[in-house]
């Protein structure tokens, strides 16, 4: 006889890298209190590779093929053979409601506060969009409908094969970075997520932190390759490409061989923080985009946060573009480069 209502658990996280990576603590937190069970995760291609391998992790789901979300009819024979007992919405939509409904999940958990929530039979009821919390927080949140109550985050990590290990050591040997530089990543794409710090900014950041004897690469994806270019561009060399190159995976040992990670509120930067890597991240100043919301889970930080009382365009009134990230300075950011920088090396020397 079993001595819990469920054995096997699914969660559900179908959006973006950063949301993934702060979703991992339910991982966590459910491998601690309930030894034995077997926890699945629902997610898209691309998101796939970070968490394979992730401490209590048993399987992964695709959403999509790879190009479009699978059919409906298709992901609900996958769900229905799997027999899961306990469901996580996480990332609710109706249609992923509808498929838990379907499939014959005996415990739902998701939010309140949706039209389509009556298809929920344990409901949580928190805005997310008022940022009171940390979205790994509000993740957390789910898990009390079940009775596993975290007054803190778990802290993560993620697992790196050798492989990725070596591929990005050759991407570093191939951008000139020796053995022993002082390794600075810039990241300035969001992919839509935030308002971004200018490639001018990150060109002048790049400049000065080559002149204090730092190895700097910007990194991005394929898409973001026009954008790195200006950025290299503007730094006048100062800085080296590698956008569209490597794997999740790889792009993450590549950042936790960096002293330092600077960029906008996205993805790389929770990647950067779960590889213990320092992180110099930009806020918008959009309540729904915070770092009360959004901030990289780690110690090693400095976060800058736009006032847009200052900013000429929208004169303390709604965020208007990317004009606010302006009043974070470059001046600013390379003290605060230069502070964590110097705090790494009495680190790596005690």
């Amino acid at each position: 006889m079993k001595d819990r209502e469920f054995e096997r658990v699914l969660i559900v996280r179908t959006d973006r890298i950063g949301d993934v990576v702060l979703t991992l603590p339910m991982v966590l937190a459910l491998h601690a209190k309930f030894p034995g069970l077997k926890i699945s995760m629902l997610l898209r291609s691309y998101t796939q590779e970070l968490v394979d391998g992730f401490t209590g992790l048993d399987s992964i789901l695709k959403y999509d093929d790879g190009e479009k979300p699978k059919g409906f009819f298709t992901l609900l024979s996958e769900l229905r053979q799997r027999r899961f007992d306990l469901v996580f919405i996480v990332h609710p939509t109706f249609r992923i409601a509808l498929w838990m409904l379907l499939a014959g999940i005996p415990i739902r958990v998701g939010t309140g506060y949706r039209w389509y929530s009556f298809l929920f039979n344990r409901r949580v009821f928190e805005h997310r969009k008022t940022a009171e919390k940390h979205e790994a927080e509000y993740n957390l949140s789910l898990l009390r409908a079940i009775g596993c109550d975290n007054r803190s985050v778990p802290s993560i990590t993620l697992s790196l094969s050798q492989a990725a290990v070596s591929a990005a050591t050759q991407e570093a040997f191939r951008l000139g970075v020796g053995a022993g530089e002082r390794l600075v990543i810039l990241h300035p794409g969001s992919g839509g997520s935030a308002r971004d710090w200018s490639a001018q900014n990150f060109g002048n950041l790049a400049r000065t932190l080559k002149s204090d004897g730092c190895a700097v690469v910007v990194t991005g994806s394929a898409s973001d390759r026009p954008l790195v270019d200006e950025v290299v561009m503007r730094s006048n060399g100062c800085a080296a490409v590698s956008a569209g190159r490597l794997s999740l995976k790889e792009l993450a040992a590549l950042i936790r061989s960096a002293r330092l990670f600077v960029s906008n509120s996205t993805g790389p930067l929770h990647i950067a923080a779960a590889v213990g890597t320092p992180v110099i991240a930009f806020y918008p100043p959009i309540r729904e985009c915070s770092p009360r919301r959004w901030g990289p889970l780690t110690e090693k930080k400095m976060v800058f946060t736009a006032d847009n009382a200052l900013c000429q365009r929208c004169k303390g009134g709604p965020c208007q573009g990317n004009d606010c990230m302006d009043q974070i300075t470059v001046d600013r950011v390379v003290q605060a480069a230069r502070r964590l920088l110097a705090e790494g090396e009495t680190q790596i020397k005690s």
